[in-house]
Formats: C-alpha cells, structure tokens, sequence
C-alpha cells in the first residue's frame, strides 16, 4: 500500500481538493485526482492509496449517491475523519469573455441546484450542459467547449481563466461534507464529539419494519443525524439505509444499538466511528437521564446480583 498517496475527486481544483488540503496530514501526502467516486475508492481498496477524500452530503442537495452506494455495495472501507467546506460558486470564463457572451455553462450536476435562481435571474437562456465535476467544466471552458463553468474560484488560476462572477448561490450557508476513507482497522479513540456511520439492510417488508430499525436507536436514547435510503439493486422496494447517529461505538448506548440492529437486521456494514467535524466535545448536547455508560454500567451491575441473589 502507499502510504504516502491520498486520492480525491478530481481533476485539479476541484471542491473536493480544497477539503482535503484542510486535514494536516495532506500536507505530508502525494495528493492524486481521480475521475471518479468509484476510482478514488477504488484506489484505496487496491492498495494504491492509503485514504482517498470523496463528497458524501450537500447541505441543498442531500447525499451524494455515488458515495453512498459505493460505501454500502462495494468492498468494505471506513471513514476515519469528516471535513465540512462552505461551498459558493464563482462563474469562470476565458478572458474577455462578458456575460451577454454566455450561451452554455456547465458544472456538476450537484451544483446546478445550488445556483438555478442566479441562473434564472441572470442567464435565463443559458443552456446547462453537466460536466463530471466543477473543474472538470473548468477545463471544457479553458478548451472552448462551453463559455462559463460553475466552480470554486482557486480553479480559475488552474485553468487560466477569470472569475467573471463570484460568491454565486442560491442557499446561505450552503456546506458539503467530505469523508475520508480507508481501509477497515479499529476505529479512532473517542473524542467525546463523535459520529457513527452504518448501512442497514431490512430482513423483509412488513408493517413497521422501519419503526424497528429506528427503535434500536431511540430506546437507547441515540441521536439521529442523518437517514437516507438507497435502492439495493435487487429489484424495485428494496433498499437499505445510510445512517448517521451522535456518539463514538465505543459508547456503551451505540455499542448497544449496534448490536440490537445486528440482531434484527439480516446485514449491517459498520463504516466507522469518527470526530464530527466544527463540533468540540463541549459543544455536545447532555445525554438523556439514564444513556451514559455509567447507567449502562449500573443497569448490568445490578442485573449481576439479581442473578447472585443480592438483590
């Protein structure tokens, strides 16, 4: 494996680059682009990499499918840290162009809902044509291929072009979440702000087989942070779930949620327990009465002599 590589979502000067030139350890790295999701992950599972930086949620437009299918369908990986990056788009043009020159544009289609009202407002007859990523359509721009691309404006010096619009979008406070994956090892120590990462596959439809699943997390007092379904492939009605819950699985109430679903569910993938990012343990919200591993530890104390017979 090469520990010295971490790959992402490419090509150069995409959002995905600019997250991962956040995490310390990018520093010490070779940082390589990849075309896609499946490539950078894939790089990682066949040992070309040792961690790889990919999109996983938009706080406009939800998860981003292709990591989330890779993450619950392919060869098992984990996450191990979290970026969050504000996310507003810059209009990048050739020189001199203006904006009545402006007949295509492009962009991933992720960002497209992150500026459709600008584009309304300003470009009405634009037509959109989607790219494979941000600075992908950068460089169709930089070829001649379209007249403007929606991307991060640090991609304009990569391509040799200028921002002719900037800090474009629709939403305030738009973010996208990265994750950075790995191959499967024990989990990072907790750190008091932590989040859990599972994919789970229902056994069979019935009435209330969600309401189940969600009830392994609520009767142990878990925070939900995120559920979101996928179609497995296995025909139309099937699907698992991604979720994200607060705490670390070393906590006694996850570590007990964990294996509640493993017990009713046919397939659960543990992908990881790992620091939220922009959140200090202080910042925490205090633990429902009776969910700390101290009421855990009671609770199964207790259970002890009852079956000694000192209760």
């Amino acid at each position: 494996m090469s520990a010295s590589r971490f790959t992402y979502l490419g090509p150069e000067g995409t959002f995905t680059e600019a997250a991962l030139r956040t995490l310390p350890e990018a520093a010490t790295r070779e940082l390589v682009p990849m075309v896609s999701v499946p490539a950078v992950l894939d790089s990682v599972r066949s040992g070309g990499a040792a961690g790889a930086l990919v999109p996983i949620e938009n706080s406009v437009e939800g998860g981003v499918t292709a990591t989330l299918d890779e993450l619950a369908l392919g060869e098992p990986l984990m996450i191990y840290r979290e970026v969050l990056l504000p996310i507003a788009f810059a209009l990048l043009v050739r020189p001199g162009t203006k904006l009545a020159d402006i007949k295509t544009v492009t962009g991933h289609p992720v960002a497209q809902p992150q500026v459709r009202r600008w584009l309304a407002g300003h470009l009405p007859d634009a037509v959109w044509e989607s790219s494979a990523s941000n600075a992908d359509g950068a460089r169709q721009v930089q070829e001649g291929r379209v007249d403007g691309a929606f991307a991060g404006e640090f991609a304009a010096s990569v391509y040799g072009l200028e921002p002719l619009v900037s800090d474009i979008h629709d939403a305030e406070n738009a973010e996208t979440r990265f994750v950075l994956v790995g191959r499967p090892a024990r989990p990072a120590a907790p750190t008091g702000a932590d989040k859990t990462s599972v994919v789970i596959w229902l056994g069979d439809d019935h009435p209330g087989a969600l309401m189940e699943l969600l009830q392994e997390y609520a009767v142990r007092g878990v925070n939900l942070l995120r559920i979101e379904s996928r179609p497995t492939g296995e025909g139309i009605g099937r699907y698992c779930f991604s979720v994200d819950c607060e705490g670390h699985i070393t906590d006694r109430r996850v570590g007990e949620a964990m294996m509640g679903l493993k017990r009713v569910c046919p397939r659960v993938r543990f992908l990881g327990s790992y620091p939220r990012a922009g959140l200090a343990p202080a910042d925490v919200q205090p633990l429902r009465a009776g969910t700390s591993d101290t009421a855990f530890v009671e609770a199964s104390d207790w259970l002890t002599r009852c079956l000694d017979g000192r209760a």
